[in-house]
């Protein structure tokens, strides 16, 4: 799976949702910027994301996934 299919894969489905993926093959690290992710709780925002990523994880097109969330202000300020 290519980076460029996980981002699109993500952004469809999360309205007002910016990913940013690096990695190829079957690992990725995700920088998802959201202000409605962020509201949620550590393990709630990671739900939502595996729910989206699932069928992809089921037949190994993706083994490993990281995640960091940022809402689109502390994304602006980041150094």
């Amino acid at each position: 799976m290519q980076s460029e299919q996980v981002k699109q894969l993500i952004e469809s489905q999360l309205p007002d949702t910016e990913v940013v993926v690096e990695g190829e093959g079957c690992n990725f690290q995700l920088l998802v910027i959201s202000d409605a992710l962020a509201a949620l709780s550590p393990v709630k925002r990671q739900q939502q994301i595996y729910a989206l990523l699932g069928d992809q994880i089921a037949d190994g097109s993706i083994h490993a996934v990281t995640m960091k969330f940022f809402t689109r202000d502390a994304w602006s300020q980041r150094a």
